[in-house]
């Protein structure tokens, strides 16, 4: 198993999972992270950093999440998705953005 970024993540991009992460696996892209899948060892330590509660264990992810599974496995191999291992602040309008639902469409790939 893994773990998973879902839509919540999408334009707040906060960093603080990176810096717990012991494997580094987070990705980072223009608007969002995701988890490589082949380097997470399944720790669960990123869970309760994330502050928009976008990470889920993949056997707990949301049903109306369940392509995030997929998105993160594609988009952790994407050209330009760089392993992320230290915190950055998060995007200047990411409070704007925290609880705030049908995402996918601000998705920069």
């Amino acid at each position: 198993m893994t773990h998973v970024v879902t839509e919540s993540c999408i334009r707040c991009k906060y960093t603080d999972c990176v810096d717990v992460c012991p494997v580094d696996c987070f990705r980072e892209g223009p608007n969002m992270l995701v988890i490589d899948p082949d380097e997470c060892i399944d720790c669960a330590v990123c869970i309760p950093e994330c502050p928009v509660n976008a990470i889920y264990a993949e056997e707990d992810v949301p049903a109306d999440q369940i392509a995030f599974i997929k998105l993160n496995t594609e988009l952790s191999q994407a050209p330009g998705w760089k392993s992320i291992t230290k915190r950055k602040p998060a995007p200047d309008d990411a409070d704007d953005w925290k609880d705030k639902s049908g995402k996918i469409a601000q998705l920069i790939r």
